[in-house]
């Protein structure tokens, strides 16, 4: 049984290891938190990638916990309504699509839970060197001892090691988009009934949405900026002073960021290279061609591009070179369409048919 360890435990490295494990080799997934990261905005499943769900058996799950908006407020700086919408959000689009919009930690967790039975997960641990030669991957950790494994995945994000220790370092694929997005939750101090609310500053804005019954509000913050330093704390500093500074509900909202202990912020980039595939080692979902937020295209490229990489490796008998070739071949266009969303409309949405053609551009039987 061919072995394959997988870099990352968000959503795209535990898919990976579903379809590799229904496929019959070997997954292991290595992650650096101690267990699944809580907290993160909402996320769709859109297009092609609902049928990666429904073909888990997932899809009946999600939709119940799916988010239930009936609408949002546009804000002036002030905090008065300027316009508003009962037809669509800017997180999920139109309101009655088939499309589904889910807490990203919702879907974490129903896909850890999913997997977990057949699936090696090594929490609290990461890898530090990777060494190929003919018979495979001698894989270095942190923690633990050495391994070695057939095939190397990195799933492990914008910031990914697996990428920097095997194409080299993340500036030469990172393009930034010219912004940087916060998101956080806090006790939903506004009283919103599954209701959006939206407002733009100047080179700042936030989107306000409650979840998990209207107790808790989940809050996406965003403000223009060149690269800035990758400091955790220096981020959230910066952060709460530009909350603190707006003129409505900025007090509260920056005290929010300043407890948060989901806070996360990230330049708003995307990821573009030439190939994701070296030796027996490839990338997968953010770590190989991040959309960015802006796109809203992350989660469904992470669940299409599991099934195809899976899929290919099965089709080849685990023969990585002729298995990674398909996968890029098969990939690339679905990719190149997803990632053009981010870039459409700057500061707006793409539009419906964009989205449309975008995510609906790959058969899983391909």
């Amino acid at each position: 049984m061919r072995t394959v360890l997988v870099s990352g435990s968000g959503i795209a490295g535990p898919v990976l290891a579903y379809w590799l494990r229904r496929h019959g080799f070997a997954p292991t997934v290595v992650e650096r938190a101690p267990g699944q990261r809580p907290g993160g905005q909402a996320v769709d499943i859109r297009g092609v990638a609902l049928e990666v769900v429904q073909r888990m058996g997932l899809l009946e799950q999600a939709s119940h916990v799916r988010t239930r908006m009936r609408g949002m407020s546009i804000l002036d700086p002030d905090g008065h309504e300027v316009d508003c919408s009962t037809e669509a959000t800017f997180s999920s689009g139109r309101l009655d699509s088939e499309d589904i919009e889910v807490l990203r930690e919702d879907l974490v967790r129903m896909v850890h839970e999913h997997t977990q039975a057949g699936v090696e997960y090594l929490f609290g641990d990461s890898i530090t060197a990777l060494n190929e030669d003919e018979a495979g991957v001698r894989v270095e950790f942190a923690r633990g001892s050495s391994r070695a494994f057939d095939l190397v995945v990195g799933a492990d994000g914008l910031h990914s090691t697996v990428r920097r220790l095997t194409f080299g370092p993340e500036e030469r694929y990172a393009h930034h988009l010219g912004s940087y997005l916060s998101v956080f939750s806090a006790d939903n101090f506004l009283a919103l009934d599954d209701w959006q609310m939206w407002l733009r500053d100047g080179d700042t804005g936030f989107g306000i949405m409650p979840v998990r019954g209207n107790t808790e509000l989940r809050i996406a913050f965003g403000f223009e900026s060149a690269p800035l330093a990758h400091d955790g704390a220096a981020l959230r500093q910066l952060v709460v002073d530009m909350l603190a500074s707006m003129r409505w509900e900025g007090t509260r909202l920056a005290e929010a960021a300043r407890k948060a202990p989901d806070f996360y912020c990230d330049a708003m980039a995307q990821i573009r290279m030439d190939q994701w595939s070296l030796g027996r080692v490839t990338l997968l979902g953010d770590a190989g061609y991040c959309p960015s937020p802006l796109s809203g295209q992350g989660t469904s490229l992470a669940l299409v591009g599991a099934h195809v990489l899976a899929d290919c490796l099965a089709q080849d008998n685990g023969d990585h070179r002729t298995a990674y070739a398909r996968y890029e071949q098969r990939m690339r266009p679905f990719v190149t369409l997803n990632q053009a969303l981010a870039t459409e409309n700057p500061g707006g949405p793409a539009s419906e048919a964009s989205l449309a053609r975008a995510k609906n551009a790959l058969s899983l039987d391909g």
